[in-house]
Formats: structure tokens, sequence, C-alpha cells
């Protein structure tokens, strides 16, 4: 992580800590940034893509898409300054590339579809209306605990292209799931985010920045122009790096470019320089588990 000139020295004088960057030991006006890579596990390209990221060039984490094909490839290259969470799967939304649950299907039947495949993102109103939660909660519970037996130690919790605003209930039992298992939890909308704050817990200041949504024209001066606007306080972007190769264009046509077009920023020296110019101060999400572990 990269220091920041406004952290505090041990052993000072402290104020009232009032906000989190405080209670992480920085100045109130300090700008955090997680930065943090979707999709371990997905596929080859993207493994490799994250990685990279991660290890050599500005973002600070990961989650592991327990379910995806990939996800075992994943779990071998892990190594244990890779700050990694679980990326709660719940939906396979290639037409022709599709995964499924843990869980034996028989014991979770609401979780599939007709091909016994998790849904298609296109028929998430159709998958949430008639989902059981402890359907849900069990399918989750496995994969974090697959996780866990493969020797990982995860961080965090984040979900997989879920739509939570369409079932609040689902926030619920990620929830509880993150407490039940000492994790930190990424949230999303600001009702959300000022409930998980009202009981002490740390969360990011704002909605999470999703790089899909930006698409592919310019990206690189998409992303160097809202890290100059980053306000004070925690951000988290959820980038998507991968590599713009055979594989990732037969999985995702539409998508390859885009994932490589995350990966080149996220290992380019524009990146660093903009951090270091801005006095960014790059987080995962080791700090804030701690606290969540200790609430």
């Amino acid at each position: 992580m990269v220091p920041a000139s406004g952290r505090r020295a041990a052993g000072s004088s402290l104020p009232p800590v009032s906000t989190l960057a405080a209670r992480l030991g920085y100045a109130d006006d300090t700008k955090l940034v997680i930065l943090s890579c979707d999709d371990l596990g997905s596929c080859h390209a993207a493994n490799v893509g994250v990685y990279e990221a991660i290890r050599h060039g500005v973002a600070t984490c990961t989650s592991l898409m327990v379910p995806a094909p990939w996800a075992r490839h994943a779990a071998a290259l892990y190594e244990p300054t890779d700050d990694v969470g679980v990326h709660l799967t719940l939906n396979a939304e290639h037409e022709h590339y599709r995964w499924g649950p843990l869980t034996p299907r028989e014991r979770v039947p609401s979780l599939v579809d007709e091909s016994g495949c998790f849904y298609r993102f296109e028929r998430m109103a159709e998958f949430l209306a008639q989902v059981r939660l402890d359907e849900l909660e069990a399918e989750f519970r496995a994969q974090i605990e697959t996780v866990l037996a493969a020797g990982l130690a995860p961080t965090h919790l984040d979900w997989h292209a879920l739509r939570i605003a369409m079932k609040p209930a689902l926030f619920d039992v990620m929830f509880t799931l993150a407490r039940a298992y000492g994790l930190a939890l990424r949230v999303r909308e600001r009702p959300l985010i000022a409930r998980v704050q009202r009981q002490g817990l740390p969360v990011n200041d704002y909605d999470f920045l999703d790089s899909y949504l930006l698409g592919t024209a310019d990206k690189s001066a998409r992303f160097a122009h809202l890290l100059r606007d980053l306000p004070p306080g925690l951000s988290e972007w959820a980038v998507h790096p991968g590599l713009d190769d055979g594989e990732l264009r037969a999985i995702e046509p539409g998508g390859a470019a885009l994932r490589q077009a995350d990966l080149d920023f996220l290992l380019s020296a524009a990146a660093r320089t903009i951090i270091a110019h801005e006095g960014i101060t790059l987080l995962n999400y080791q700090p804030l588990q701690e606290i969540w572990r200790s609430q």
C-alpha cells in the first residue's frame, strides 16, 4: 500500500475519532481508495490479468468466484500476501459458458434454471422473485467454506452481478455471513452504507465505481480524471482486469477489450504518477476486516 503523508505517527496525541480515515490512522481529509479486482476464477484470462494487476500494478485486492470453472487455478496461484475475498456468485451470465452451485442441486432448486446452472443475468428479476433465502445462504456458506478449505485467508465478501436493490433481504444474508466469518463486506447504495456505518463498522463512504459501466473508449483518460477528482474519505472501484485473448473473446466478445483496458491502466506508470501526485492512499480490505472482527 502507498503510505499517506497524512498518516499520524504512532503515540501522537489523537483527537476524537470521527471518520473512517481517522479510525485507520489517517488525517480526516485523506483520499483513500480500494482498487478491487472482480471475477478472479472466471477464466484463465481473468486470473492472469487479476494477479498481474495486484502484484505488479496499483490494484489492491481481488475476490474469487468460487463456483466458476477456473477457481481452482486461481486458488493454486494464491500467495499469502494477496488480499482475496469471496465474490459471492449466484448467476452465470454467459450464453455458452456456464456454472452452477457448489451445493447439490436437489438441495437448492431455487438457485438453478432448467439447465441446472445458475440463472443468466437477463433473468435476474425472475430469479430473485422465486429464490429461497435459506437455499441462497446455504450456497453462500458453501462458497466461503470452500475458500477456507483451500487454504486461502479471505478478508471480505462482495458479490457477482447481483442487483441487491431488487431484493434487499440479500444484503441481510451477506451481512450476517460477514459477521459470522469475521469478514469485511462491500456495501453499495447510500441507505445501506449509512445503516452499516451506524453500527460502527467500516465501509466505503461512497457508492463504489463499477469499471464495467465505463465502456472502453478513452478509458485510461476517464480513470485518470476520476482519480484526480477522488473525494476525501474511502472510495472503492470494482475493476475487471483480463487479457484480450482468444479465450476471453470467445467467452465474452463484448468485454474482452474492456477488461484489457482496465489491466492496461492498472499497470501503467500514469496511474502511479497520478496516485502519488494527488496524495491518494491505496488500501485493501485487511484494515477494514480487523475492525469488523473487533466490533
